[in-house]
């Protein structure tokens, strides 16, 4: 059976999905040394996810400088706390590196927050917003895409939380692994359906919205 997909999916339908989660490694770096390890093994991966966080600022017209890189696999994440160690070389070399896909969304802020941090030429990104009207999708938001391919919901709870805290918290680990993760699952999802044709797409207007039954 073709897995159902639409060109745009309801918010209002996502608090009754169920929630995803990564439930493999997380790993925090706050170390040069680290980051070193980290780095030569994420280089010899297949595909990556990546993400940044950065401490809000409630104060009109002030921006923080991006506080945390997060990058996984499907199995294992690692976050780069950069407040503390800042864009090391070999943070840099992973961002500059042009062999291994590193997958977002809206990678253009990504990288823009990260030069604040640190020059560096980006390498092999792909931002799954460049992507997804190949199938006819017109929804850019992690959230919205999860809940459409995988019918699952994808928690923003942590978004607004103090990224620069002397320690993360468990929900603020688990939020940050499961934004990177669920990069690399959404890359592969369509790159099988893109390949196979395997979906039939449901063309939805805004009144439709409301309608949406995600399939798993």
């Amino acid at each position: 059976m073709a897995k159902i997909i639409y060109s745009k999916f309801d918010k209002k339908a996502i608090a009754k999905l169920p929630r995803a989660m990564f439930d493999g490694t997380t790993v925090v770096v706050i170390a040069a040394q680290d980051a070193k390890k980290a780095v030569d093994f994420l280089l010899k991966q297949e595909v990556l996810g990546i993400d940044t966080e950065t401490r809000p600022s409630f104060r009109k017209g002030k921006q923080n400088v991006v506080s945390l890189l997060q990058v996984a696999t499907k199995n294992i994440c690692f976050l780069f706390r950069l407040n503390l160690i800042g864009l090391t070389p070999d943070i840099k070399r992973l961002l500059e590196d042009t062999t291994v896909p590193k997958v977002g969304l809206s990678l253009h802020d990504d990288v823009l927050s990260l030069h604040k941090r640190g020059d560096f030429t980006p390498g092999l990104f792909i931002d799954l917003q460049d992507h997804m009207k190949e199938l006819g999708v017109d929804d850019k938001s992690l959230q919205k895409l999860y809940a459409n391919f995988f019918g699952q919901k994808i928690s923003k709870s942590q978004q607004l939380s103090n990224w620069e805290a002397d320690v993360l918290s468990d929900k603020q680990k688990s939020y940050a692994a499961t934004d990177a993760w669920a990069c690399v699952m959404l890359y592969e999802e369509y790159l099988r359906l893109r390949t196979t044709g395997d979906f039939t797409l449901e063309i939805v207007d805004d009144q439709e919205e409301e309608h949406l039954e995600p399939q798993p």
